[in-house]
């Protein structure tokens, strides 16, 4: 049995990090990873989406669809969220 890592099949279906395609896979994972952060912590705060969403003066809807798809949410916004609604701290790494 021929087994792969992530990492192999990535490189062979979407190409070598640098690549156009691999690129727009990684930041909708990362989007989708943000989202997942964002609903565990509230999960862990015991908050409901609701609760969340009127602490930073926005709809349940709204916390939802970031929790879905953090794929289009703004700085500003993530640092509410974060800092405003749950009271974390956010840490913002880049890499190159």
């Amino acid at each position: 049995m021929n087994t792969k890592t992530l990492d192999q099949i990535k490189n062979e279906y979407y190409g070598e990090v640098g690549a156009p395609e691999r690129d727009r896979l990684e930041r909708e994972l990362e989007a989708l990873r943000i989202g997942f952060k964002i609903r565990s912590a509230r999960e862990k705060l015991d908050m409901t989406q609701a609760e969340l969403a009127s602490r930073i003066d926005k709809k349940r809807t709204f916390i939802s669809k970031v929790e879905n798809d953090g794929e289009n949410i703004t700085l500003k916004t993530l640092f509410d969220i974060v800092e405003r609604g749950l009271g974390g701290k956010l840490n913002i790494e880049v890499q190159l």
